[in-house]
């Protein structure tokens, strides 16, 4: 099962001279964004994904639900943050199909999400909270487009260390955790979209994926997003000691997870009182 080809094969391609800018992972090879940012036919996404899923054991549903509605708390906000980004009219007009592109992947997840929860889990899927994306009148994101584009940055950022920080908690269902960590994939080429942008735009000088815990350009106030980047051990080994590769380079290597209550915190910065 893999999610990006669900939402590619469900969808006619849309080609714009944006979409044929090329903006790279740290593989080096993300496909062009034109190619896995398809718009979405919401109805669709769920049915071959939910039809495979297995039965959950009684005992894990509560933890299941409770890990998906977090993650669905996420997909809310970003897919407001984007509608309310395009509805707006602060997206330069050559850079509108990559946020169209982004928003039908939220909405996408959102839906996928709460099919999850309601049909397979028979919970109930969290509402979508109020958003306030000014962050009590700190950010001005829908009058100026370099802000609009720092806290695309910052969400999506959020959301690709969000999701590997709950793979340990969904494991026990396989296909829950290949379902929750094709999001994850999906969330990290958007990262790297549009951290890619804001360098094209000089706005900063980041790559596509994160060096150490390193912030570039943006507010002091999303120094929580990226602590804990700057990580060298995997399995109890120095990488950069054990390869004599640079430290930054072997930070690029992973996304640390983000803990539950990190991200909450984060994210508490943008609902409404």
């Amino acid at each position: 099962m893999n999610l990006i080809k669900l939402l590619d094969s469900m969808c006619p391609d849309t080609k714009s001279a944006e979409d044929k800018d090329r903006f790279y992972s740290r593989r080096d090879a993300f496909r062009q964004f034109g190619d896995f940012s398809k718009k979405v036919a919401m109805a669709a996404v769920p049915l071959g994904v939910l039809n495979a899923m297995p039965q959950v054991a009684k005992a894990d549903t509560a933890s299941l639900i409770g890990v998906l509605n977090y993650a669905l708390t996420l997909e809310h906000l970003e897919y407001r943050y984007y509608q309310m980004g395009l509805d707006s009219g602060v997206i330069d007009a050559a850079d509108r199909v990559i946020f169209q592109k982004i928003r039908d992947h939220e909405l996408a997840h959102v839906k996928f999400l709460q099919e999850v929860i309601g049909n397979v889990l028979k919970g109930t899927a969290v509402a979508e909270p109020g958003f306030d994306f000014t962050a009590g009148g700190n950010f001005m994101p829908f009058t100026d487009y370099p802000t609009f584009l720092a806290l695309s940055q910052a969400f999506e950022d959020t959301g690709v260390r969000a999701y590997k920080g709950q793979a340990a908690n969904v494991k026990e269902s396989d296909v829950v955790l290949t379902a929750a960590l094709s999001i994850h994939s999906v969330e990290a080429r958007h990262a790297s979209m549009v951290r890619r942008l804001r360098t094209k735009k000089g706005q900063d000088t980041v790559k596509g994926w994160i060096t150490n815990g390193s912030i570039g350009s943006l507010p002091a106030a999303t120094a929580a997003i990226y602590a804990g980047e700057e990580n060298l051990t995997h399995a109890g080994v120095n990488v950069s000691t054990a390869t004599g590769i640079d430290a930054a380079a072997v930070s690029e290597g992973w996304d640390e997870p983000l803990s539950k209550d990190a991200v909450l915190g984060i994210a508490s910065l943008f609902l409404a009182s």
